[in-house]
């Protein structure tokens, strides 16, 4: 007579969110803005390496995070609130050379730029040593998902994506609320607005851009304290970016920009 071994049932005691939120940060007390990495948030382009390795189901226009590794759809495009901008002239060594991290980082107010001289045929501002500059608008933002909770990123835009920048922050200046005194232009981190990407092109060739609509005024009071904080610890430089030469790698340095 054949007899049937019976799996030995385990019961799983299920544990209450109570007890991690008693335990809330226990494990990370020394995890500084050192140790973490702020996600950028970049259109992908046909060279781009997510793209080319054909194996993340990322396709040109998508937006890419890269720490989460999440994909979005750029017809679909996202939701954030931008917290903070600032303008950097980032210092890169020539393509094979260096750590692959800036050279340096110049400040906005910086003359760096009477400094570089361009070469026939290229777009890129050289200096002396060899190095090139790249001119660098960053726009901290809180990145909305579909449940509603939000998380840090940075969006560069650079060369043709200037002028899109530019647009973003007239948006955000030209935002106008009436108070108890009258009209006021309220903080950046007050409105939400959406980005989408749209294939753009010139005689070099084709690639996609950025695009930005005002979608309304932010509605739910812990978002906007959670962006308040973030600028907050952006200007007093707390939040940690790590640019890396990816950013201008052969796939993007390829690419008309």
């Amino acid at each position: 007579m054949n007899q049937v071994a019976k799996k030995k049932e385990t019961a799983v005691a299920l544990i209450s969110s109570s007890v991690f939120e008693q335990d809330a940060h226990d494990g990370m007390d020394n995890i500084s803005s050192e140790d973490v990495a702020l996600p950028f948030l970049k259109v992908l382009s046909p060279l781009s390496p997510e793209v080319v390795d054909g194996n993340s189901g990322a396709k040109a226009g998508m937006v890419f995070n890269t720490v989460t590794g999440q994909l979005y759809d750029g017809i679909k495009g996202i939701h954030v609130v931008p917290c903070h901008f600032e303008r950097k002239y980032i210092e890169w060594s020539p393509r094979g050379q260096g750590t692959g991290a800036p050279a340096a980082i110049h400040a906005a107010t910086s003359d760096i730029m009477s400094k570089t001289f361009r070469k026939p045929g290229d777009s890129r501002d050289y200096l002396d040593n060899g190095n090139y500059i790249e001119n660098s608008a960053q726009h901290y933002v809180m990145v909305l998902d579909e449940d509603g909770n939000s998380s840090p990123a940075l969006i560069v835009m650079k060369s043709t994506q200037l002028k899109k920048s530019k647009k973003w922050n007239s948006m955000m200046m030209t935002a106008k609320m009436v108070g108890e005194k009258g009209p006021f232009t309220p903080p950046s981190y007050s409105y939400v607005y959406r980005l989408t990407t749209v294939k753009e092109s010139n005689d070099k060739g084709s690639w996609f851009g950025w695009e930005v609509e005002r979608v309304g005024p932010v509605e739910d009071a812990a978002l906007y304290h959670t962006a308040k904080a973030f600028c907050l610890s952006v200007k007093q430089g707390e939040v940690n970016v790590k640019h890396d030469q990816e950013e201008g790698s052969k796939a993007t340095s390829e690419a008309p920009f």
